[in-house]
């Protein structure tokens, strides 16, 4: 088939749809985010493989899988989807009316200390634009990233199979810390034995995460025995209840309890050494530019960070300031 009749042919629906099949891996859940009957993503996808005279997915028990045509089709139309997006919201900023929407992504653990300072800065220059926050592991972030269902992602950076096509920014880094809440028998020693684990629930980030290898190090290099029961959870609600209301001891990046360490809600475990610092940073795709709302979302987003880690060097040499009082007090 020529190109140009080709390319006459395809429709927004056309790239809609393979980029929801191609992000959710499922016909049904495609048609679920889209609103839409299943029989009509089949229809939709089978119209644009015939159009563009090549098969776009593998369909089986596990799924829908991108064949290789696919693969390559996905940047282009998801820069389709992105160009014609942008284009509508300038045109709605212009008229005044709702600028549009934006979707991003951001791990559950950066989210609550993050978002709300961003979005008061953000929402003072783009008052009118809807916000869509898509909160998963960092893999899932990556793949809705590469479909085009968000502009960008706030994530960690993974394996670099996996940052193919994307870029990434570092904004930060952050430990991975324990906790328990205020009271518990685990807080009122001067130290915590690895063996004491046993006796309390623990909750650990789910496996194959970034911040899971964290922990294990951490586990190991501690002396703690393998657990016999423990949960995983990514989620930052579930966590803070299973600790505040379970008495469990929480391994957590420190950003995802800064409230609840201030306000007296929560207590860090003294570990024998301090987490690793893991870099949380802004993730972009590399075929793609964001749309004017998006840049000053990312620009309010560095601000931001800028301001945290100006915090933390100002807090980290505030104690030392003090221990070497308490040193030369004790003299």
């Amino acid at each position: 088939m020529q190109r140009s009749l080709a390319d006459s042919r395809v429709k927004f629906r056309h790239l809609q749809c393979f980029l929801a099949v191609a992000q959710f891996g499922s016909v049904q859940r495609a048609a679920d985010s889209l609103s839409i009957t299943q029989p009509a993503v089949s229809k939709t996808v089978a119209e644009l493989e015939a159009i563009l005279g090549v098969k776009l997915f593998e369909r089986g028990r596990h799924g829908a899988v991108p064949t290789r045509e696919g693969q390559l089709f996905m940047p282009h139309a998801s820069a389709c989807v992105s160009a014609l997006r942008q284009g509508v919201d300038l045109l709605a900023r212009a008229e005044g009316a709702a600028a549009g929407t934006l979707e991003i992504g951001i791990l559950p653990t950066v989210a609550a200390v993050l978002i709300p300072p961003v979005l008061k800065q953000f929402a003072a220059l783009w008052p009118r634009v809807i916000v869509r926050l898509a909160t998963g592991a960092n893999p899932e972030l990556l793949e809705r990233l590469k479909a085009g269902t968000i502009e960008f992602a706030i994530g960690r950076l993974a394996d670099p199979e996996r940052m193919v096509g994307l870029s990434f920014e570092q904004l930060f880094s952050e430990p991975l810390i324990a906790v328990v809440r205020a009271g518990h028998p685990l807080a009122l020693g001067a130290g915590l034995p690895a063996t004491s684990l046993e006796d309390f629930p623990v909750v650990l980030p789910p496996f194959g995460t970034l911040i899971r290898q964290s922990a294990e190090s951490l586990l190991s290099a501690w002396g703690v025995p393998p657990l016999s029961a423990f949960v995983e959870v990514l989620s930052v609600s579930t966590g803070r209840a299973l600790t505040l209301e379970n008495g469990a001891v929480w391994f957590v990046p420190l950003s995802a309890v800064e409230y609840e360490l201030a306000h007296g809600m929560m207590v860090r475990l003294p570990l024998p050494f301090a987490g690793t610092g893991e870099p949380v940073g802004l993730i972009r795709r590399s075929d793609t530019q964001p749309s004017p709302a998006g840049r000053a979302f990312i620009d309010a987003v560095r601000e931001v960070a800028r301001q945290r880690m100006a915090a933390s060097a100002e807090k980290a040499a505030g104690e030392a300031t003090g221990k070497g009082a308490r040193k030369r007090s004790r003299k």
